[in-house]
């Protein structure tokens, strides 16, 4: 090609071309047309929560969960943080009566409701059943889950009193029993690393008056 008819692109000026367009790029917009950073605070909200029967209410951010609420607002650190996600377990509060998971819920959803920890269900001296019975047929080992798992167990065998059916239940019109089948099909979400899973349906086991 002749290079009288078009143009040759030196190595000098590929190289003189990339600095300038570099430096236009770093050189920041006028002074009258930078906008400052700016954040507004989170939006927050009053909840009142009635934790181990002491009722106290908090000016929350509204993304908190009930987990968070508890372990870093009312300083209850027995119930635990795991996977956060739900699937492990062992942030199994009593709301209401009912187990949740603590951290798929949010604090503000729970304005006013009764929530039992695993410290409102008894401490050391005045241990509940369950506590007992986990201790006796030591359905612990690292006791990283173990507050979950107790206040789900708790929870569990409420469901059974009450009449509520479970996946493996044969007959939903029945009440149901504390079989070893039902037990460990209820308490599949709550997850223990460590294998303690038969001690724990023996001590449930031992709770409910039902033979292993």
């Amino acid at each position: 090609m002749d290079k009288t008819s078009g143009f040759e692109v030196s190595r000098r000026g590929v190289l003189a071309t990339g600095v300038a367009c570099g430096a236009m790029v770093s050189v920041p917009a006028a002074a009258g047309q930078v906008q400052p950073a700016t954040g507004s605070a989170p939006p927050t909200m009053p909840v009142t929560l009635k934790v181990n029967g002491t009722s106290g209410t908090l000016d929350l951010d509204t993304r908190v969960t009930l987990l968070d609420a508890l372990r870093e607002h009312w300083k209850l650190t027995g119930t635990k943080k795991g996977c956060d996600h739900g699937q492990c377990g062992a942030c199994t509060v009593i709301v209401e009566g009912r187990r949740i998971n603590s951290c798929l819920t949010l604090a503000v959803m729970h304005d006013g409701d009764q929530i039992t920890t695993i410290e409102g269900l008894g401490k050391p001296g005045d241990l509940h059943a369950m506590q007992a019975a986990f201790v006796k047929h030591d359905g612990y080992q690292c006791g990283y889950c173990t507050p979950g798992q107790i206040c789900s167990a708790v929870s569990v065998l409420k469901e059974i009193r009450d009449g509520v059916p479970s996946h493996v239940s044969a007959d939903l019109t029945a009440t149901p029993q504390a079989t070893a089948a039902e037990i460990r099909e209820r308490m599949s979400g709550n997850i223990c690393r460590c294998g303690a899973y038969s001690n724990i349906v023996e001590a449930m086991q031992e709770v409910s008056g039902a033979s292993a």
